[in-house]
């Protein structure tokens, strides 16, 4: 039993790796998706994370009808916290200038600011336990209607994966499979959609494997003092940043960035910001987009489109407010 704890842990800590270094090399922040839709009317960094959300779509439900799925995690109901929650979280974002995918890849790129963010992310989650309206929201006891969907279901995501992945081989006209991923792993800077592709599978695998697990879960966990399993989780924290810095060096893009006051005050309060948000909802954009949005949670759809409305309309009165130089 231990070997096979011991094995799952290996193998969950290199998919973590995996998904620190494609949200390093795909720069997967949902503050740039959103700049992006507001500045160039350009939806593809949005719809590259609702991409991702399909890919664990995919593969929870293969690993459903061949036995392997994991217990999932419970919904939250709906209600005005997921509202302010996810206001807060956007607008936490938007003060951040990333928001905690964006964190993992500022510091893979050495941005050592960065590492204030969860940091406050955490601070924020104690704090928030102290106020009147701080408590969670009780869990809901339905399963996720998706795993009571008909098995033919399995059959068209597994579909859906394989032409994804097999599609860039004949339209690209690349080399072979193996020459195909050796030039993406190499290439610099990847593309929206093969980064969030990684990071919807190794998520999965991570999920069936280990369970649910996001970087910003732990966070809170552990500012609630809830935290199980801890070790082998500040093991798979250390590897997601472990591989977004691997990511850096590698496509030298690595800069050790001068940290200052104003980015380490600009970074805390962030991240305070957004775990306030993240114990209302409860959870942050990370645990929205790879488990709330795939498992059709009504309450993690609400919570990523108002986080989304905030940081645009954040980016818009930010613009005309700002003083014109001279």
């Amino acid at each position: 039993m231990d070997q096979v704890l011991t094995f799952a842990f290996v193998i969950s800590a290199i998919c973590v790796g995996l998904m620190g270094f494609a949200i390093q090399r795909g720069a997967t922040c949902t503050v740039a998706a959103v700049d992006e839709w507001v500045t160039r009317r350009r939806a593809t960094r949005l719809a590259s994370m609702i991409e991702a959300s399909l890919w664990v779509v995919a593969g929870l439900l293969l690993a459903h009808a061949l036995g392997f799925a994991h217990t999932m995690p419970a919904g939250y109901p709906l209600g005005i916290p997921t509202f302010v929650g996810g206001a807060l979280l956007g607008f936490g974002a938007y003060v951040n200038r990333a928001c905690v995918f964006g964190a993992i890849a500022r510091l893979g790129s050495g941005e050592w600011a960065y590492a204030f963010t969860p940091l406050g992310f955490y601070v924020g989650c104690v704090i928030v336990q102290w106020l009147p309206a701080g408590a969670a929201p009780a869990p809901l006891p339905n399963a996720s209607p998706l795993l009571n969907g008909p098995a033919w279901l399995a059959a068209v995501a597994s579909a859906f994966a394989v032409v994804r992945v097999v599609r860039p081989l004949f339209v690209e006209r690349t080399a072979p499979l193996p020459r195909h991923l050796l030039v993406l792993v190499t290439r610099r800077v990847w593309s929206p959609h093969a980064a969030t592709c990684v990071i919807g599978v190794t998520f999965v695998v991570v999920l069936v494997l280990s369970g649910a697990w996001a970087y910003t879960d732990v966070l809170a966990e552990l500012a609630r003092g809830m935290a199980s399993s801890l070790p082998a989780r500040i093991g798979l924290l250390l590897a997601l940043f472990t591989g977004a810095v691997i990511g850096g060096i590698s496509a030298g893009r690595y800069r050790n960035t001068r940290v200052t006051a104003p980015q380490v005050v600009r970074c805390f309060i962030g991240g305070m910001l957004m775990g306030w948000g993240s114990l209302l909802i409860p959870g942050s954009n990370d645990g929205l987009i790879l488990i709330g949005l795939p498992l059709l949670r009504p309450y993690a759809w609400v919570a990523f489109a108002t986080m989304c409305v905030v940081i645009g309309l954040a980016i818009v009165v930010g613009r005309r407010t700002a003083p014109v130089s001279r």
